[in-house]
């Protein structure tokens, strides 16, 4: 066989193979998304988006709050708060169940709650909780009930959250992870250090 007939059969034989090393590819792609836990994953109609793991009453998370938020306004990506309280801490679960229960007005109110448990942390302790929350609630005319979670549902939405926390073995608070869809092979990055996020923003933001 000539050499000109072999290389034009190699060439046919690569043009045949390259839409199924494409498919692989893609094959590929897929099944590492798939494998992304979905908390790690920008909600539906986002490409980037900001999750943060928080405790209504770690120091940290305080301090964190306001440099997340002024940077979900500042990309315009949104920013999703997930409630993880510690078991060390005595009243932030509480507080997390109350946030739940302002969650259903709206979830704009629920973190404007857990914003102004943030400014009121070092004054709140599980005696006067409650009072700080009725006075949440006046002040943004809305009945805050004696018994605020009779069927236990919040407390629901507060474990699921710690669930998804503990699956992705979550180690402390805040946790905080850039996640985007425009990257398959690295879909979220994990903040370390609060002067490290809009570099990491700007990393996940590109294509």
């Amino acid at each position: 066989m000539t050499r000109p007939v072999m290389k034009n059969i190699f060439q046919n034989r690569l043009v045949h193979l390259f839409p199924i090393t494409l498919v692989l590819a893609a094959g590929l792609c897929a099944a590492a998304n798939d494998a992304v836990n979905p908390v790690l994953r920008p909600p539906k109609g986002a490409q980037v988006a900001i999750v943060v793991f928080e405790d209504l009453q770690c120091p940290q998370c305080r301090r964190v709050a306001p440099i997340l938020e002024q940077a979900s306004k500042t990309y315009k990506i949104p920013l999703m708060r997930h409630d993880f309280p510690l078991p060390m801490h005595n009243w932030s679960y509480e507080a997390a169940v109350m946030a739940r229960y302002f969650d259903a007005t709206s979830k704009e109110l629920g973190n404007d709650f857990r914003d102004y448990i943030f400014s009121n942390q070092l004054e709140i302790n599980p005696q006067n909780l409650r009072g700080y929350a009725e006075k949440f609630a006046s002040a943004h005319k809305v009945a805050f009930p004696f018994v605020v979670d009779p069927q236990g549902k919040y407390a629901a939405e507060v474990n699921a959250d710690r669930d998804l926390g503990k699956a992705i073995k979550l180690e402390h608070t805040p946790t905080v992870y850039i996640v985007s869809s425009r990257h398959p092979d690295k879909p979220y990055v994990e903040m370390k250090d609060s002067n490290q996020l809009y570099s990491l923003i700007d990393a996940m933001m590109k294509d």
